[in-house]
């Protein structure tokens, strides 16, 4: 009997699988494919070309007013699709009405301000939050953290799969080395607990769970801030331990902000602001910043030298 033919959002999924892109990319390239079908009518892909990513991309910026940032994302969905699942060559060189480039400056705040905001969380909550600050990671870079990626005698983190599918070093704080040594112990007995109990399994990235069998149960693959249950994994449908979910954090940073005195929009990433600029306020080089932040360009590093407090620019005032 013939098999019959994968949808074609079912081959979207097996190729972002096949690429190993992370799972939020794969259920945001799989809504904006979706909604680029929907536009047109439920039309096929393999119907369409350049013209109809055009006009669709056209019709975000002008109709629906979006960034820049979730414009780039549709394209980038929609090549994906052409590429990598129909592998059609677009007919035409796509150019639509660019969304309005926003120049936003980082939100920063004063080491004093910091210390406000981390003294009101407490308990893991305060950790994580010490270790963005302290480290210069992404929300999701601390999330995904394992435990083999902590080099304690280096002082050292290793950063895996970061934006760019790169993997970085950044500075491990030597103010939190002991209560994250002791953060440790806790998530070993609870690992050691879920493994007496027939789970203690963790997602293993790319293809090494077939290599490394047992690796899924190993100690150093563990995440370091775990979530408190195991859960149903989405893709493979196996009970197993996932991290810590972001929004604990961003609500635990939120609601420490809200007992400050502090007027201004304070996220988790607004610690990697502050850990880049009051850095170059150090004096540190802008080169090294840079290799922290795992920037690819220094002049994404360098809108920090524009917030430090040195007035616009860094220019001093003549009045002063």
């Amino acid at each position: 009997m013939q098999q019959k033919p994968k949808k074609l959002l079912d081959r979207v999924r097996d190729a972002i699988r096949v690429k190993h892109y992370s799972y939020r990319t794969e259920q945001t390239y799989m809504d904006w494919i979706e909604r680029y079908i929907r536009f047109h009518g439920l039309r096929h892909p393999a119907e369409m070309n350049a013209p109809e990513i055009q006009a669709f991309l056209t019709h975000l910026a002008v109709e629906r007013n979006v960034s820049p940032s979730t414009q780039n994302q549709a394209l980038s969905a929609l090549l994906f699709l052409y590429r990598h699942v129909l592998n059609l060559e677009l007919t035409d060189r796509i150019d639509v009405v660019r969304a309005k480039k926003e120049k936003h400056l980082p939100t920063v705040l004063t080491k004093e301000e910091v210390r406000q905001v981390i003294e009101r969380m407490s308990g893991l909550q305060q950790l994580m939050a010490q270790l963005l600050y302290g480290s210069g990671m992404r929300l999701m870079e601390c999330m995904r953290l394992r435990i083999k990626d902590i080099e304690f005698a280096q002082q050292q983190i290793i950063v895996r799969d970061t934006k760019g599918n790169e993997d970085r070093v950044t500075m491990l704080p030597q103010r939190i080395v002991a209560p994250l040594k002791a953060h440790l112990v806790e998530v070993k007995k609870m690992h050691e607990l879920a493994l007496a109990n027939g789970y203690g399994t963790v997602e293993m990235p790319y293809a090494l769970a077939r290599k490394y069998p047992n690796a899924e149960r190993e100690w150093m693959w563990q995440y370091v801030f775990p979530a408190q249950k195991p859960s149903v994994d989405p893709r493979s449908g196996i009970i197993r331990r996932h991290h810590l979910d972001e929004s604990v954090l961003q609500k635990a940073v939120r609601r420490a902000a809200q007992q400050t005195n502090i007027n201004k929009h304070v996220t988790p990433h607004i610690f990697r602001h502050c850990f880049a600029t009051h850095l170059l306020e150090a004096g540190y080089d802008i080169r090294t910043v840079q290799e922290l932040l795992g920037h690819k360009d220094v002049k994404t590093t360098q809108i920090y030298t524009h917030v430090l407090n040195k007035g616009p620019m860094g220019v001093r005032s003549p009045l002063d």
